[in-house]
């Protein structure tokens, strides 16, 4: 696949997500995070029901530019079902990415793969991230 149809099939993951995002709600009676991105105004709600370790449901509500808010419907996709130690190694596999880093591809990072180019755009690198840091301090303070 040539690189213009692989950047144009990249957008259409990330408006997909943007326009009909997945885990949009708020759980209640779990870990929630509120973060925002004072620079761009992008904010985030973040809910997450850990049992045991493992994220049994994520949530989001939030607003912000078509990146945020993709990338948090694509993070809260990824990490259900994972334990909290797969979800910041997934993070860290995210940050890797956003920094234009090689990155271990032992782990499928389905659609969030999408967001590879938004490390050509420093500005916008905030954007991508802000879910995956909520997700990171929720787990933080939250065990």
């Amino acid at each position: 696949m040539s690189f213009n149809n692989l950047d144009t099939l990249y957008r259409s993951v990330i408006m997909d997500h943007y326009k009909n995002p997945r885990n949009k709600g708020v759980l209640e009676g779990s870990l929630t995070v509120n973060m925002n991105n004072p620079t761009c105004g992008d904010r985030i709600l973040l809910t997450l029901q850990v049992e045991d370790g493992i994220v049994k449901d994520a949530k989001f509500e939030g607003e912000g530019c078509s990146i945020s808010m993709s990338s948090a419907s694509m993070m809260t996709q990824a990490i259900k079902g994972k334990s909290v130690e797969e979800a910041f190694k997934l993070s860290k596999v995210f940050s890797e990415m956003m920094q234009g880093k090689e990155y271990s591809d032992d782990i499928d990072l389905g659609d969030i793969e999408a967001l590879q180019g938004v490390c050509k755009f420093p500005a916008r690198i905030k954007c991508a991230t802000l879910a995956w840091k909520a997700m990171e301090k929720g787990f933080n303070e939250g065990n």
